[in-house]
This record gives C-alpha cells, structure tokens and sequence, in this order.
C-alpha cells in the first residue's frame, strides 16, 4: 500500500495579530495554488510566498515575561490595545498533583478612554506561598505545581450601560492570549524570610528534617524521541514513535485548542553520508490514521535541501524547500518550529548557522495524536543515509534555537564517527590510486580482478577473507592483537563483516582489552551499511537494555526490521554466502549425530536410496543442498537435478511441487512457464495444499485472473496454507479482491495475522508493524510484540545461518579457537541457541574462556537465554543453580533461583519441579507468589507435605509418568514416609521399617543406573545421600 496524493489547492485564511501571536480575529487573503505532495507526485515544486507586511489595527493583547519562572514578584509587561471600551483580564491557572485548573492569580482593569492607541501595563504576580517557597516552620507542606498557565484576554463592554449584565470569560474573548510558565520543584525554591524568630530547639528539629522533602517529576510537553546514536541505512525503516494524551488537563486543553493553529518545535542532530540518490529520503514525518502524510513531513531531496510538507486547515497539502542545502560528513542540528502557518528553520553546528523563516497565508492542521511519528524510513520513503543523534519534541511551544537544550548524548562517540570517516576517506584515497595502477599493470601484484566495479571495496573483502581465515586457525585467537588493524582496514575499504568483527571484538574483549566506545562505533558503521549481524547486535542490546545500551523498544524494532525485510528478500535469492538457520544444540547428541558432509555417512546413504529411486530420500537430499542443511554445502543446481528427477520420475506431489516452483522462476534452469503448469496442477490434484495456492500465484501473477486466483486461495486456506491466507490479503489490501470494492486494511490485516501465525515470514513482518504503529484496528499498539515478531523473522536470515553453521561445522571438527570466534559472533547478535551454545562450550572448555573472553563467559550467555522468550528449560536450570550456590564472583540469592527452578517447572520440566521440593525437603520455604505462579491451589500452600506431594506428583506426571524414574522414586518415599507417620506409631518400628525401605530403594536407583547410565538426583532417605551428590540439580534434564 502506498501513500496517495492528496488535492492539489488551497484557500488561505491567515489570522495573526500584530505582533505574530494567536489572535481570533481573521481576516480574508487572497487565494493560493500549489501542486500536493504524495509519494507518487513529481509534480511538486518550491513555493516561498511572501509574508504579509499588512498589519491591522484590530484588538491584541501580548504578554511578555523577563523570566518565565513561577516566583512571587514576576514582572509581567501585558501590551495591548482595545478599539471599544473594554475589560483586561490577566489570570494565572495552576494545576497540582491533586487537582487541576486551580486558579491562583487574578488582574482586571477597564480601558475606557484610551482606544485604537497601543498600552502598556506592568503587573507584578503573587502567589500562594506553598507554590513558590520550601517548606519550613510555618509553610508545612509545599506543594508540586507540574503547570501554570498565565492567560490574558480583552473583553469588549456591551452598548448601551456598563453596567449591564456581561460575560467577561476567556472564551468570549475578542482577543486573547496565554503563555506558559515555568515552574520550580519543590526542593529548589528558596526558604521565605517570615521575619518572625522561634525557639532553637524547634528550628534545629525542623531542619533536621528539612532535606527529606522527595522531589517529584512534574509532566512537560518536552519529548525525548531519541537519545542515543541511530544509524541509518537509507533503507525503508525507521524509528515509530506515538505521542499519548497529556495527563494533566490543562495541558491536554491547550493541546487540542492548537490542533488548527499548532505551535510546536522540533530538533534533531544529524550526520549526513550522502544526500538522497533519489526523490526524497525521510528525515522525520508524521502519518495520520489514513496511512497519508501530515503537518510536519521532512525529507532531504538529492541536492541536500530540505522539503518540507504541511497539512493545511483546509486539508489540503503544501510542499515548499529550502534555499540551502544540508552539510556532509559533519554533526548538525536542524530545528524546526512551527507557529500557526509560518515555520523557522535553523540549522547549528561548528562553524555553522543557517536561518530561514516562511510564512503561508493559511495555518497548519496537526493533531500529534491521530496517527504515528516516523524518524528515517518507512514502506512510504528511504531513510537518510548517515546517523541521527539525539531527536527533541516541544509539542506545545516554540522555541529559538538558543533556547532549545538538546546536547549531544555522548560528544566522544560523535567525535569517533567523524574520525573514522576522516581516516577511511584517507585510506579509501589510497587504495583507490593503487588500484588504478595495478589495473595499468604498472604494479608487481596484478592478480586483482579487472572488471571489478569497486575496486576499493574488492581490497577489504580480500582483507577480511585473510584475516578470517587466520583467526580460524588452530591458534587463531592467539593472533588477534595483530589482526585489528587489518581489520580495521578491511572495514574503511566499506567490507563491513569486518565492523561487525571488531564490534563484538572489542564488546566482548575477545583477546583484547574490552573498548566499549570502539565496539559502539563498529556496530554503529556496520549497522549504517546494512552488514545484517551489526543490524541484529544493536537491535538485540537495545531490546534487552544491556552493555549500557538503553532500552528502547521503538529503536530496536527499527534495527529488526530493517533485516526482517532483507530476509524476506534473501530467502528468494540463491546468491550470497547463505545458509539454513538451524536449532541445533550442543547438548543434543542425536542431532549432531545427523550433521553429516557431500563425503559423510548420512549424504551417502540418503544418495544411494534417491539413486534406487526412493522419494523421501530424493526430497530430502533436494532440500539439503538447496538450503545448505545439515553441515551439506549449498549447491542449488545439484538440488535441482534431484528435484527433477524426482518430479519426473516419481509421483512424489512435493518433489513435483518443488520442481514446477523451480521452472516458474527460474532458479538455476531456464524457464518453462508450461511444463511448470502441468506441474503444478497434477501436484494440486494430488491433494497438496501448497499446490493449490501455486495455481491461485500463477493466475494472479501470469494471467492477471483475480477471480481463479482467489478461488484458488481459498481452497489452499481451508486446507490451512498461510501463503494463501496471505495472498488474500493482499487482494484486499490492494482493493481487487473479486465482487468487493476498494480496499479493506481491517480484513486484510485479519488474512496476515493469520499466515503470521502459519509461520509467514511477509504476514510476520506486516503484523509487527500493525504493532509498532497501533493504526490498524483490533491491533493495539504494543512495541515489544513487535520487537518479538520482527526479530523473529530477522533470526531466520541465511547470512546469520552461515555464521552459525560455521561454528558448529568448527565444534564438530573440533577447532575451538574457531568454534568459539563465530559462537561469540552469534551470540552477540543475540540468538538464543548460539548463546546457550557458547556457554556450553565454555563449560567444556574453560580454560579457553578464561583465556580468549574478558567476560565471565558461562554466566553471561545463560544469563543472556533466560532473558529471552524461547528460552530452554535448562538454562533456567543452570541460572538457578548458580544463583543457589553462588559462582564465582556472583554472590548467593535464593529467591532467585527458587524463580529459575519455578520457571522451570512452569515450562514443563520435570527436573525444575524436582529441584523445588528438594528445597522443601531441606526446610526452605518457597515465597507465596511462585507458587501461585504454578497455580498451585491456596488450599495446598498451608502445609509443606500437601505442597511436597503437588510438586512430586507434578514431576512425575512431566517426566512421561514412567514406572521408575526419579520423580517416582521420590514420590514412592513420600508416600511411604507418609504412612508410616500416620501409622505406625513405634519409634523402633519406624526405624526398622524406613531402613528397609531405604535398601529397597537404594536398589532400585542402582538398577535403573545400570539401566539408563543416566545421573540421578540426589535421594536424602533416612539421611544418606545414595547418588553421592551435593546438588539439587544432579538429575539431568529429561529432554
């Protein structure tokens, strides 16, 4: 779906009073048109008409503050001018925690005599003494003022007697005005000189309590939308943010009376790469619930001018630009603020300032509130190419330049991205002339290739390829110290797997010092340039908040979704050092039994049986070498011969399916539309649903028949294909949907979510974004989901799936320096797998953690899967564990690990529940709150045994309730403890008794040791520890 052009002229009403405020009384001027700007117009051009010099002699009335403070004493200069006897009124209106639109000052004076002459009146405000002084003796409780708003109007008296009935208010002003003043928190006023003397003893009590007055954060129209570094591609994402309601009521009137005259500011630092390649790249803009642009839209346009679109009051839109353009490889900050119809733009930075003011004859409409805010790209623009800094939002005010504050986060990594650009531009210099001199073959070294379009970038790939694989190496962690400056190389020549590389290096402290501020500024260029494991690593820090990255919702799912979309792409492309993204964990042995090679057991057989003939085998090996599964080296045209001979051979409706979707496209074999046809129906025909939705794709795209294709959509969604769901979708939303017109986002965006639910990577991404904007209905907006969703679809990107399956190829090989390089890699682009992976092998191989990381290796990376939605149940178990026991440098806490253990059981593991009444068993109490997590009843939490036999019966039941395990031993010893309690009342029948049980038992846990070669859990009978262990977490998980 694409934005639409609006209408194309306006009508302007322009009211403004002499000295520029807000005034109500309007008058007409003459009529203007402009071509509108949508994404699809070309037709738009700058329009700088002229200020109206004209000035009126019509009612005002202006205020003017020397400090806009509320203290006692303000001085306010009130200038006005009345052209009929009239009635000034001057108001102050506070709001406090508890009560809102408190009035607190109130002036009024007549003007009778002198009219149509401009006054003056300096007025001095009091207020009350709790609002502007600190509490002490006398002044018990000051009170939080968050707002106060100081109104003035002109009243005009009615013909005829003033003394006749009148209404003075301010809504039946002729002319009126109001500014906002700053308030002072408590804490920070100044203590009154009540000029009265008290007792020592009672002053000394009081100032002993003085400084314990709690300052209280009062709510301002002051938004932070950006606080931290953003690196933009130039891609089609961006940063989505939405504005709520104020909560104070004052605030929240003055912002719905200014939706037709907005006065509002907005400043934004920038660090422009390039200008835009084409049209228009997205600075910042607001989308309005109709999916159209609105007041403000601020692009950058291919010669660096700024272009600007407004929303009129009329609902029409006005495009203008400026005269000048933005710098290059430079920190900048643009401001912007808007008043009625007339916007001042100023540009700051070191050595630098640029102003321009444009006033239109109609105002603006914007309603910050109906619809959603975008900073860089979206589905309707490209972003810049460069870096936002930090991002500033007055909503109600307007404000100079000089009196905005939005500093740079941190100056040190704004001055390290200048100086990278500056020292790559060196470098790129260089190698650039070296380059043309070896293509004139005037160099020794001639083997780079000659017909390479970039010869700078064709360096760093050869750069990083030697690096790699010297760090890959038996000893190739060893040698990293001398690698960083190839590295660093490889990077400025624009190969940025080589940022990605130091990022993490220097994050993590991988053989070097760890560098916070460097590991920032390699992802962050790495990022920029779109290396998708750099995009994913500040999308994963930024979700969790960790490494002193903030967390921030909005801007994670900008750094998802940029590589959600690629994956989207990449998955069609057979290009590119890809591979299938597989769940594979070290811990499981059966899997890493299957992983095989082109010369392994498994490839051989399952060759041997595709050659007699066996389809499985052939749909298998098909997949395998497309995808480059299973440890197989991708190899698409070798797939493809197996798919053929599969579909011709055998009545396979996959392999057929398969094949017929390889001819349409073309994958490594020319097409035949035809034979793919008959292909496709004969699969379809055989009942198979990804068939049937085949035919409706053909019809649809081949034919452009919209009635077969729906009807063929239909039937593959009944069998329950969520590409169909999908493509019904997109019939809605593109309004051609057979017999229903125009569009239906409602029932499109229903079709998505549910392919999105059928695992449909394009249903995935539109749904998270239906999340992040919270402008579609039945989807509210919640950021995190979308997080959730897009970073979902981001983990499934092949580029990511080669890095992993590097590392595991290197595991199985067993070349840890290796191994444990591309794990650190995944990890920190924040897969769970590659997280619990490393810290599997850190287990394993300690002394290799303690060496090469400067992290606590196994710690961090549990830590990091716990925190994670998919996290498994033994890492849970692990955390828990450490948090029982304490590790290393980390103290004991065991309300923390009773939490790993019960979310543990809470996943269904039999070893979590296990492990919480064993703490029972040693006399430790589990807090009420985890037990009611695992709803346990209320009835049961009373008494440790009815609490120890929910929890043993529960740990059998999830441990496939067979007859001899541990959770049935222990349960087995529960009950018998039980009887013999209750029944037999003999101390030495007791004793007797649960000895010959606990031999009884001692046997049975060593026949199932013999049987399973399994580690039990620890079994206290009688006092005995008959597995010889001092851990809860002894027995294994079952999975």
């Amino acid at each position: 779906s694409e934005l639409e052009p609006s209408g194309v002229g306006w009508h302007g009403f322009a009211y403004r009073s002499l000295n520029g405020d807000l005034s109500t009384k309007r008058g007409f001027q003459t009529s203007y048109f402009v071509p509108s700007f949508g994404r699809e117009t070309l037709l738009t051009t700058p329009v700088i008409p002229q200020s109206d010099q004209s000035i009126a002699s019509e009612d005002f009335i202006h205020l003017n503050i020397l400090e806009k403070r509320v203290l006692n004493d303000s001085e306010v200069s009130v200038q006005y001018l009345c052209s009929k006897p009239c009635t000034v009124t001057l108001e102050a209106v506070a709001s406090s925690e508890f009560r809102t639109g408190v009035l607190v000052y109130k002036k009024r004076w007549k003007n009778e005599k002198h009219l149509h002459i401009s006054r003056t009146q300096t007025v001095h405000l009091k207020f009350p003494n709790i609002m502007v002084y600190r509490d002490d003796y006398f002044i018990r409780r000051s009170i939080i003022v968050p707002t106060v708003i100081l109104y003035a109007w002109i009243n005009h008296k009615p013909v005829g007697s003033y003394d006749a009935k009148r209404d003075e208010s301010y809504l039946q002003a002729v002319a009126k005005n109001y500014t906002l003043l700053e308030t002072v928190p408590p804490c920070e006023r100044p203590y009154k000189d009540h000029k009265v003397c008290f007792k020592w003893s009672s002053e000394h009590m009081w100032r002993l309590q003085a400084n314990r007055i709690p300052q209280c954060p009062h709510e301002t129209d002051a938004v932070e939308i950006l606080s931290f570094p953003y690196a933009s591609s130039g891609e089609k994402t961006g940063i989505v943010k939405k504005f709520k309601r104020f909560h104070n009521r004052e605030l929240e009137t003055i912002r719905q009376h200014q939706i037709d005259y907005p006065k509002f500011t907005i400043s934004v630092w920038l660090y422009l790469l390039h200008h835009c390649e084409k049209n228009l790249c997205g600075i910042f803009y607001f989308i309005d619930p109709g999916e159209m642009y609105s007041t403000p839209a601020v692009f950058l346009n291919e010669e660096g001018y700024v272009h600007i679109q407004m929303r009129l009051v009329k609902g029409e839109d006005l495009a203008v630009k400026t005269s000048f353009s933005l710098p290059l490889k430079q920190w900048f900050r643009l401001d912007l603020s808007f008043n009625g119809g007339q916007i001042e733009i100023t540009i700051v930075g070191k050595n630098l300032k640029k102003h321009r003011h444009q006033s239109f004859k109609e105002d603006f409409y914007y309603d910050d509130m109906a619809g959603y805010f975008i900073l860089g790209g979206s589905g309707y623009a490209p972003g810049i190419e460069g870096f936002f800094g930090p991002v500033k939002y007055h909503r109600l005010n307007i404000l100079e330049s000089k009196q905005i504050s939005n500093r740079l986060y941190d100056k040190e990594i704004m001055k390290q991205i200048e100086l990278y650009y500056e020292r790559c531009a060196d470098i790129q210099e260089i190698v650039s002339g070296y380059g043309h001199l070896v293509k004139q073959g005037q160099a020794v070294q001639k083997d780079l290739s000659e017909d390479q379009n970039n010869t700078v970038l064709e360096v760093g790939r050869r750069i990083f390829e030697k690096v790699a694989k010297n760090l890959s190496r038996a000893d190739g962690l060893h040698y990293m110290s001398s690698s960083i400056p190839f590295l660093m190389d490889s990077s400025c020549c624009g190969y940025h797997k080589a940022s990605f590389f130091l990022a993490v290096i220097f994050e993590t402290g991988l053989a070097v010092p760890v560098d916070p501020l460097q590991g920032l500024l390699y992802s962050l260029v790495g990022a920029q340039r779109s290396e998708r494991l750099a995009v994913m690593n500040l999308g994963y820090k930024h979700y969790q908040g960790i490494n002193n990255y903030p967390l921030d919702l909005e801007l994670s799912y900008a750094y998802y979704n940029d590589i959600a979309l690629k994956t989207s792409l990449d998955q069609h492309s057979t290009k590119g050092d890809q591979a299938f993204v597989e769940t594979i964990r070290l811990r499981d042995d059966e899997l890493l039994k299957a992983q095989t090679k082109e010369n392994g057991d498994v490839f051989m057989w399952l060759k041997y049986e595709a050659t007699r003939g066996n389809a499985a085998a052939q749909q298998r090996l098909a997949q395998m070498l497309f995808w480059g599964q299973q440890g197989v080296a991708k190899n698409p045209e070798a797939a493809i011969e197996w798919y053929s001979k599969g579909a011709l051979e055998t009545e396979d409706p996959i392999l057929i399916y398969d094949y017929a979707i390889v001819l349409f496209k073309g994958h490594g074999v020319k097409k035949n539309t035809r034979l793919a046809l008959e292909l496709m129906k004969k699969a379809a025909s055989k009942g198979l649903h990804q068939a049937m939705n085949g035919l409706g794709w053909y019809y649809h795209n081949f034919k452009r028949d919209y009635k077969k294709a729906a009807k063929y959509w239909l039937k593959a969604e009944e069998m329950g294909n969520p590409d169909a769901s999908y493509n019904l979708g997109a019939l809605h939303l593109d309004g051609i949907y057979p017999g229903v017109p125009g569009r239906n986002r409602t029932l499109a965006a229903e079709y998505f979510y549910k392919a999105a639910q059928g695992g449909h990577i394009e249903g995935t991404i539109r749904c998270s974004l239906y999340y992040i904007t919270g402008n579609m209905e039945n989807f509210a907006r919640d950021p995190e989901k979308a997080v959730i969703w897009a970073k979902h679809i981001a983990e499934k990107n092949g580029y990511l799936g080669r890095v992993i399956r590097k590392a595991l190829d290197a595991y199985l090989e067993l070349s840890w320096h290796e191994a444990l390089l591309y794990y650190v890699l995944a990890a920190e682009a924040g897969v769970e797998v590659s997280q619990t992976n490393l810290a599997h092998i850190c287990e394993e191989r300690p002394e290799l953690a303690r060496r090469y990381l400067a992290t606590n290796c196994v710690w961090r990376y549990y830590n990091f899967s716990i925190s994670q939605i998919n996290a498994p149940s033994f890492a849970y178990l692990k955390m828990g564990d450490f948090y029982y026991y304490g590790y290393q440098n980390h103290s004991k806490d065991f309300e923390q690990s009773v939490q790993m253990y019960a979310q543990a059981a809470f996943e269904g593991d039999s070893q979590g529940l296990f492990n919480l009444a064993l703490l029972v068993e040693e006399g430790n109490s589990i807090p009420p709150y985890i037990l009611d997590h695992l709803e346990i009843n209320r009835t049961l939490q009373s008494s440790n045994i009815s609490i120890l036999q929910e929890l043993y019966q529960r740990c059998w039941s999830h441990s496939n309730q067979e007859l001899i395990n541990p959770c049935s031993l222990a349960l087995l010893y529960f009950y018998l403890r039980v009887f013999w309690n209750n029944i037999l009342h003999s101390t030495l029948i007791y004793f007797m008794g649960t000895f010959l049980v606990s031999i009884l038992v001692a046997f049975a846990v060593q026949y199932f040791q013999s049987l399973s070669g399994k580690y039990l859990p620890r079994l206290l009978i009688a006092g005995v520890d008959l597995t010889h262990t001092s851990s809860p977490i002894a027995f294994k998980e079952s999975a």
